[in-house]
């Protein structure tokens, strides 16, 4: 793959992307030589004697200790000496002492994103590392090795110090890290890439572990996964609505000019495209036939045997016309599948207003991590060229290292996450409840035996899923722990907010991929019902017709013939229309998916069927289909 430069002022979401799943990083020669200026500098006033945080004091709670000029304990009997200065081992003893971080470790990807950004924050050269220690963390994630980071031990200020600890201290020749797959000791690692430990000098540990990287690596992980989940979600909700024959007025675009929010007016313009083309949406309501369970006697020929339902309407007599005489000179008097109403439930209706709303979240989310990619977050922040009488103005104490605004970031998309899951959920189980699907089987199977459940526990699933996002989003920003014998007083709790954003992304797309799954069920059914009226109404027999339409009159009957009438209104209605089918984008992601998952004709183990819709989902294959239709 090809190197990507980092020079501290132009690192975007791609670039860390790239590097998280594998590309090398140089460095910026102009950005180096920043860098050796602030290292410089650092090292002059150490020469001069003066107190700087972090380089000749202690840290945190500690920061009123000054450093003297040898350890106080070599001079006891018998003490083993380290042979490091007291400020190389203040830093050194930061990052083996912050290293306590439990759990199972991060997931690679996120372990060289996190490299990237602290390598790329340090070039900006006010961190006061030195330019061959940071080479040496460039060339750690060059050779593929990738420190063994447990999941829990930041609270998102002072930045990400216990994860960012266990970075660094691989670099030391101490941890653990994975190489080729195994996970070995942090000394063998470099041994085998052929990397030296590195010494720290002034700050440099504090350089290392002092920052946002852990909740910057997640938040832009997860944004990434979030903006592919967008698109699917559109997808999904536009096949869901062909399967229901749904209503498109309320995603016109002069519709959502008088409510002009970017995601809503994307999100609607975005239906409109992937419904473009479609025959099975706005569809006249008396066009829709309702299933009704196949029996031996359904069809009458060879033909339409073979279809695995029957369908019907019912008619509505004259006496129940009253006042709605007009009406039904508009749509003919049958009532089938599709209630006899101008709009669709929220879940269908609101798919911009919810969508929508949810991408601007996400933007928001986005905006701040583009600015956090280019930034410095640690502390204290070194200007060797800023002209000043005391070196109290040149080497500040701030607190950029603090992650509130990732964190509140974050919070907004975990919030955001149950929403989209949720309201997917709901469209799913219109699918599959016979009372809300406008006419499809319960749980999209024939079931004529009573023997078949169909897709019924697939929504089970979905619910598990979303009840778990749902109790899940509670914002950790909210709710502070102070630390370091209580000076570091507020934290953010970010790195907590991002870690949970980025585990619930993939469970958001597994609640997607079933809505897809049990849509692409519906889907068949609706317009191969749709198209088995079609095919008997060309028959040119209105009895024909008629024989799938209750409430009409016997044979015998007065008003048979007016009966015959309508039913032929509605024969010639039907056989003039084209075949139905789906807007050009839905067929194209419905064919994909019935590549590898049949139509479920009868029950069968639906396990490995759910595993292929979660991969579909996660791999893009099914946006690709439509983006290369």
């Amino acid at each position: 793959m090809k190197p990507i430069l980092l020079d501290g002022q132009s690192l975007s979401r791609d670039k860390l992307v790239e590097i998280a799943y594998g590309a090398p990083v140089a460095l910026d020669d102009s950005a180096l030589k920043a860098v050796a200026r602030a290292a410089d500098f650092l090292a002059e006033q150490v020469r001069r004697e003066e107190p700087i945080y972090g380089v000749s004091t202690g840290f945190g709670s500690n920061a009123d200790k000054l450093l003297g000029a040898h350890p106080l304990r070599d001079s006891l009997p018998g003490a083993a000496k380290s042979g490091r200065s007291l400020h190389e081992e203040l830093q050194h003893n930061l990052i083996i002492t912050h290293a306590v971080c439990v759990g199972e470790p991060m997931a690679p990807e996120v372990v060289r994103a996190m490299l990237g950004i602290r390598i790329n924050t340090l070039l900006k050269g006010h961190s006061g590392i030195r330019v061959e220690t940071l080479r040496a963390l460039a060339a750690l994630l060059n050779a593929g090795i990738v420190p063994v980071v447990p999941s829990l031990g930041s609270v998102g200020a002072s930045g990400d110090l216990a994860p960012l600890s266990h970075l660094a201290i691989v670099l030391l020749g101490g941890g653990e890290a994975f190489h080729q797959g195994e996970r070995i000791s942090g000394a063998e690692a470099l041994q085998r890439a052929g990397l030296q430990p590195v010494s720290l000098s002034y700050k440099e540990g504090l350089a290392l572990n002092n920052g946002t990287a852990q909740m910057l690596a997640m938040g832009v992980l997860a944004v990434y996964r979030l903006e592919h989940l967008l698109d699917t979600a559109d997808l999904a909700a536009a096949m869901t609505i062909d399967a229901f024959a749904g209503r498109l007025g309320a995603f016109a675009e002069e519709v959502h000019a008088l409510r002009p929010h970017p995601g809503q007016v994307h999100v609607a313009t975005r239906l409109r495209e992937l419904l473009a083309g479609s025959t099975l949406a706005d569809i006249p309501y008396h066009l829709v036939p309702k299933f009704r369970s196949w029996m031996p006697h359904s069809w009458d020929t060879p033909e339409a045997q073979a279809l695995r339902f029957d369908i019907g309407w019912d008619w509505v007599p004259t006496d129940q016309r009253h006042g709605r005489e007009k009406f039904y000179q508009r749509f003919r008097p049958f009532r089938g599948g599709k209630k006899h109403q101008p709009q669709d439930s929220y879940s269908l209706r609101c798919i911009p207003q919810v969508h929508g709303a949810v991408r601007d979240a996400v933007a928001q989310a986005r905006r701040v991590l583009e600015v956090e990619l280019n930034a410095v977050t640690d502390n204290p922040l070194v200007f060797p060229d800023k002209q000043a009488d005391h070196v109290e103005e040149q080497v500040i104490s701030a607190g950029h290292f603090h992650g509130m605004p990732l964190a509140l970031a974050m919070s907004y998309v975990k919030a955001a996450i149950p929403v989209l899951a949720s309201i997917s959920e709901r469209r799913l189980n219109k699918l599959v409840d016979p009372a809300t699907n406008d006419g499809l089987p319960a749980f999209l199977i024939g079931n004529e035996d009573g023997t078949e459940s169909g897709h019924m526990i697939v929504q089970y699933t979905a619910a598990a899923i979303v009840n778990d996002l749902t109790s899940r989003a509670h914002p950790a920003s909210v709710f502070s722990i102070p630390t370091s014998a209580n000076a570091e007083d507020h934290v953010s709790m970010g790195a907590n907010e991002a870690r949970h954003v980025l585990a619930m992304a993939q469970d958001l797309g597994k609640v997607l991929a079933l809505e897809i799954y049990t849509a692409a069920q519906a889907l068949d059914l609706r317009r191969d019902m749709i198209n088995a009226a079609r095919d008997l109404s060309r028959r040119a027999d209105a009895e024909a017709l008629a024989a799938k339409v209750q409430g009409g009159p016997l044979p015998s009957a007065q008003g048979r013939a007016d009966f015959l009438d309508e039913v032929e209104a509605l024969r010639a209605e039907l056989a003039a229309t084209e075949e139905f089918h789906p807007g050009e984008a839905v067929a194209a992601a419905h064919a994909r998916l019935r590549q590898a998952i049949p139509f479920l004709d009868r029950d069968r183990a639906l396990d490995g069927e759910v595993a292929t819709a979660v991969k579909l989902v996660e791999s893009g294959v099914l946006l690709d289909a439509v983006r290369g239709r």
